[in-house]
């Protein structure tokens, strides 16, 4: 039987570092954590050390705009990765959900339950009533495409006042960029993945090159 996501541990260092649901800012070392993901498999973030990171926050699994944004990052992973990227997901589900929503898409990429939202107040992600209002009137657009692609609404399993939040975190586990969205479809723009993957490299190798110059497909 596949293992359930269970609490993340954080380090001593760690919790010392900020008080809890606090935004991180640049240059803020990264909270620690340990846990496993959807698979069972362990999750460090010490073994993202080394690598650049993109550690993205989502609200339940079944949710259409995030799964929507998954798609399009599996789009652009191909790229992302020939520069040096990895990607990491954190979603207020449990595994099994996870799996039945999210895991249809066979991400390239680990995924991770949090369903006490332990993790989620380590990074300051929040919830917010008016994030889901404004996204009413300005996500439509993302809403039909995201069912047009099949993310249909399903069961409701976490927060639905989540509101998305990614971080861009260099080689020596530093947030290089904190960026809380303004609604609940608002995640970092991929001009600010490509910028972060050009100025993290002092000498681009002609891979990364190659990989931002190209153009990935979007919907």
């Amino acid at each position: 039987m596949l293992k359930r996501s269970f609490q993340p541990r954080l380090s001593a260092s760690s919790k010392s570092l900020r008080p809890l649901n606090s935004r991180l800012k640049p240059h803020d070392v990264a909270p620690d954590f340990s846990l496993t993901d959807v698979f069972g498999v362990p999750v460090r973030l010490r073994d993202y050390r080394g690598s650049r990171l993109m550690l993205s926050f989502y609200r339940y699994s079944s949710c259409p705009l995030c799964n929507l944004r998954v798609h399009r990052l599996i789009q652009q992973h191909e790229r992302f990765a020939r520069g040096g990227l990895r990607m990491l997901a954190v979603f207020h589900s449990p595994s099994d959900s996870i799996r039945k929503y999210v895991g249809k898409q066979d991400t390239p990429f680990p995924i991770v339950g949090d369903p006490d939202k332990t993790l989620y107040a380590r990074y300051g992600v929040e919830s917010s009533l008016k994030a889901v209002a404004r996204a009413a009137i300005t996500r439509l657009a993302d809403a039909g495409r995201a069912m047009s692609t099949g993310f249909l609404p399903g069961s409701i399993d976490g927060d639905k006042a989540l509101v998305p939040a990614d971080f861009l975190i260099d080689e020596a586990g530093t947030v290089r960029v904190a960026y809380y969205g303004r609604d609940i479809g608002d995640h970092l723009p991929l001009e600010r993945i490509e910028s972060f993957l050009c100025v993290s490299s002092e000498h681009p190798s002609s891979a990364l090159a190659t990989g931002l110059a190209a153009q990935g497909e979007s919907l």
